[in-house]
């Protein structure tokens, strides 16, 4: 990975690369839409080789360590790679997000930044006994392990989420399955969304074929819905390298099988609006990364924008924390590492 003192960003002003109309309304309305063009490849290219120096290559012994969701810790926000920071707080990506909610971009916040390992299973192993199993995830909503609530009417959104992809469909497959929400009055989209494993008594199950059979025994309106309304319904996001999947917590998906012995990269985002205190961090955070003895962390934030630095929680311009007392105290903290205090007066 490159030199971990380097800090990732890329331009000290917002792009101006923005999502079309086209993906707007298709978010908004049926619940994703897929981007091919928005992140540059040279830095997808430079997260694809660190994450290829992390992780185990397939068919290994250490490669089945992996096979769940998530890294386990191991590749999150702040990362060793200045190429995953550089992603996550990408202009590009922070704007897209911010229209798609239609605010500004210092009304973010980041809660998820995740590079995720799928490894394709041999045929023989593919109906595993495991009810936590990744390989064929049944059909769910993302909102209970993101939210204590549920989420809002569909119009009023308060969440993003992101799947970077580091290869191609026709190299591994493994595309994310979507069912597109048809208006208002979707027999696929009722109110509220309960009927999935891991929602009120309903226990958490993964594995798509043990998910469904439990439904059927446990909820068996539930299971016929699922059957009726949502798996034959589901389209596959058909994924380029560097492709940007922007879907919802209320979108029902799942994540489908690998090709055996292959490796699927992902890098997983969320971004929430500033304020739903209810929208959890789906993993450790950031804050213990302020005693790495390098202070890797602390100069990752004097470095970055003021739009950056916002979207991680840290106060933006304006806001009642700043005093002369505060402005000068944060300024004997950061200064010695580059921080420019000027927009916080």
């Amino acid at each position: 990975m490159r030199n971990p003192s380097i800090v990732f960003v890329q331009s000290q002003q917002l792009s101006n690369t923005r999502l079309g109309q086209t993906h707007i309304h298709s978010w908004r309305e049926q619940g994703f839409a897929l981007v091919h063009d928005l992140l540059p490849k040279s830095l997808l290219v430079e997260l694809k080789h660190d994450a290829l120096e992390h992780y185990p290559a397939p068919g290994t012994e250490a490669a089945s360590s992996y096979n769940d969701f998530s890294s386990g810790q191991s590749f999150v926000f702040p990362s060793r790679s200045a190429a995953f920071n550089a992603i996550t707080l990408h202009p590009s990506l922070l704007q897209a997000a911010a229209d798609l909610l239609d605010i500004t971009v210092m009304e973010l916040r980041l809660t998820q930044s995740d590079l995720w390992p799928k490894y394709g299973k041999p045929d023989s192993q593919t109906n595993s006994d495991a009810e936590d199993d990744n390989n064929d995830q049944r059909i769910h909503c993302d909102y209970p392990n993101h939210s204590l609530v549920h989420p809002p009417q569909w119009d009023r959104p308060e969440a993003v989420e992101v799947i970077v992809y580091l290869n191609s469909y026709e190299e591994c497959e493994g595309a994310t399955a979507v069912v597109p929400r048809s208006g208002p009055e979707d027999p696929a989209y009722p109110w509220p969304i309960i009927q999935t494993p891991g929602v009120g008594d309903l226990k958490y199950i993964n594995d798509r074929r043990k998910a469904e059979a439990y439904m059927a025994e446990q909820d068996p309106q539930g299971a016929a819905f699922r059957a009726q309304h949502l798996y034959p319904r589901e389209v596959l996001a058909k994924y380029q390298f560097g492709s940007v999947l922007l879907y919802r917590h209320d979108t029902w998906h799942r994540g489908r099988p690998v090709t055996p012995d292959a490796l699927r990269l992902a890098q997983n985002l969320t971004f929430t609006k500033a304020g739903r205190e209810w929208l959890t961090p789906a993993h450790a955070g950031w804050s213990w990364s302020m005693y790495k003895p390098d202070k890797f962390m602390e100069k990752l934030i004097a470095r970055a924008t003021v739009e950056q630095r916002t979207v991680l929680g840290f106060p933006a311009p304006g806001h009642d924390y700043w005093t002369a007392y505060t402005i000068a105290a944060v300024e004997a903290r950061y200064a010695p590492l580059g921080m420019d205090m000027s927009p916080y007066r």
